[in-house]
Protein backbone atom coordinates (compact mmCIF):
# COMPACT_ATOMS: atom_id res chain seq x y z
CA UNK A 1 0.00 0.00 0.00
CA UNK A 2 1.21 3.48 -0.88
CA UNK A 3 0.07 6.64 0.90
CA UNK A 4 0.52 10.13 -0.51
CA UNK A 5 -0.35 13.17 1.61
CA UNK A 6 -0.97 16.73 0.44
CA UNK A 7 -1.76 19.65 2.73
CA UNK A 8 -3.50 22.75 1.40
CA UNK A 9 -4.17 25.17 4.25
CA UNK A 10 -6.32 23.26 6.75
CA UNK A 11 -7.25 20.53 4.26
CA UNK A 12 -5.32 17.25 4.21
CA UNK A 13 -5.76 15.02 1.17
CA UNK A 14 -4.55 11.45 1.52
CA UNK A 15 -4.36 9.23 -1.58
CA UNK A 16 -4.36 5.53 -0.76
CA UNK A 17 -3.16 2.98 -3.33
CA UNK A 18 -3.32 -0.80 -3.13
CA UNK A 19 -4.99 -2.90 -0.44
CA UNK A 20 -6.25 -1.67 2.92
CA UNK A 21 -6.30 -4.77 5.10
CA UNK A 22 -5.04 -6.21 8.40
CA UNK A 23 -1.43 -5.84 7.31
CA UNK A 24 -1.59 -2.28 5.95
CA UNK A 25 -4.28 -0.58 8.05
CA UNK A 26 -1.98 0.13 11.07
CA UNK A 27 0.31 2.10 8.73
CA UNK A 28 -2.59 4.19 7.41
CA UNK A 29 -3.93 4.79 10.91
CA UNK A 30 -0.52 5.94 12.13
CA UNK A 31 -0.08 8.26 9.12
CA UNK A 32 -3.54 9.79 9.52
CA UNK A 33 -3.51 10.25 13.29
CA UNK A 34 -0.09 11.86 13.08
CA UNK A 35 -1.19 14.30 10.40
CA UNK A 36 -4.59 15.71 11.44
CA UNK A 37 -3.54 18.24 14.09
CA UNK A 38 -4.82 21.62 12.88
CA UNK A 39 -6.70 20.01 9.99
CA UNK A 40 -10.42 20.70 9.66
CA UNK A 41 -11.03 18.82 6.41
CA UNK A 42 -9.66 15.33 5.76
CA UNK A 43 -10.12 14.06 2.21
CA UNK A 44 -9.24 10.44 1.53
CA UNK A 45 -8.81 9.62 -2.15
CA UNK A 46 -9.52 5.97 -2.94
CA UNK A 47 -9.04 6.22 -6.73
CA UNK A 48 -6.31 3.56 -6.60
CA UNK A 49 -7.64 1.50 -3.68
CA UNK A 50 -8.25 -2.08 -4.81
CA UNK A 51 -9.60 -3.66 -1.62
CA UNK A 52 -10.72 -2.79 1.91
CA UNK A 53 -11.16 -5.21 4.83
CA UNK A 54 -12.82 -4.80 8.21
CA UNK A 55 -9.48 -3.59 9.58
CA UNK A 56 -9.55 -0.77 7.03
CA UNK A 57 -13.14 0.05 7.96
CA UNK A 58 -12.09 0.32 11.61
CA UNK A 59 -9.44 2.91 10.68
CA UNK A 60 -12.01 4.95 8.75
CA UNK A 61 -14.44 4.82 11.68
CA UNK A 62 -11.73 5.95 14.12
CA UNK A 63 -10.76 8.84 11.85
CA UNK A 64 -14.41 9.83 11.34
CA UNK A 65 -14.78 10.14 15.13
CA UNK A 66 -11.66 12.32 15.36
CA UNK A 67 -12.69 14.52 12.44
CA UNK A 68 -16.26 14.95 13.75
CA UNK A 69 -14.70 16.89 16.64
CA UNK A 70 -12.52 19.15 14.51
CA UNK A 71 -14.17 19.37 11.09
CA UNK A 72 -15.14 16.90 8.40
CA UNK A 73 -13.93 13.80 6.57
CA UNK A 74 -14.80 12.95 2.97
CA UNK A 75 -14.00 9.95 0.79
CA UNK A 76 -13.48 10.51 -2.93
CA UNK A 77 -13.17 8.32 -6.03
CA UNK A 78 -14.52 5.16 -4.38
CA UNK A 79 -14.67 2.30 -6.90
CA UNK A 80 -17.56 -0.17 -7.23
CA UNK A 81 -15.89 -2.95 -5.24
CA UNK A 82 -15.08 -0.75 -2.25
CA UNK A 83 -18.48 0.98 -2.45
CA UNK A 84 -20.18 -2.40 -2.24
CA UNK A 85 -18.32 -3.09 1.03
CA UNK A 86 -19.45 0.31 2.37
CA UNK A 87 -23.06 -0.41 1.40
CA UNK A 88 -23.15 -3.93 2.86
CA UNK A 89 -21.61 -2.80 6.16
CA UNK A 90 -23.74 0.35 6.45
CA UNK A 91 -20.67 2.59 6.27
CA UNK A 92 -22.20 4.36 3.27
CA UNK A 93 -24.73 5.82 5.74
CA UNK A 94 -22.16 7.16 8.21
CA UNK A 95 -19.34 8.31 5.90
CA UNK A 96 -19.42 11.21 3.44
CA UNK A 97 -18.68 9.64 0.05
CA UNK A 98 -18.35 11.83 -3.02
Amino acid sequence: MNIQKTVNGTTLTVAVEGRLDTTTSPKLEEELKGSVDGINCLVIDFAKLEYISSAGLRVLLAMQKIMNKQGEMRLQNVNETVMEVFEITGFSDILTIE
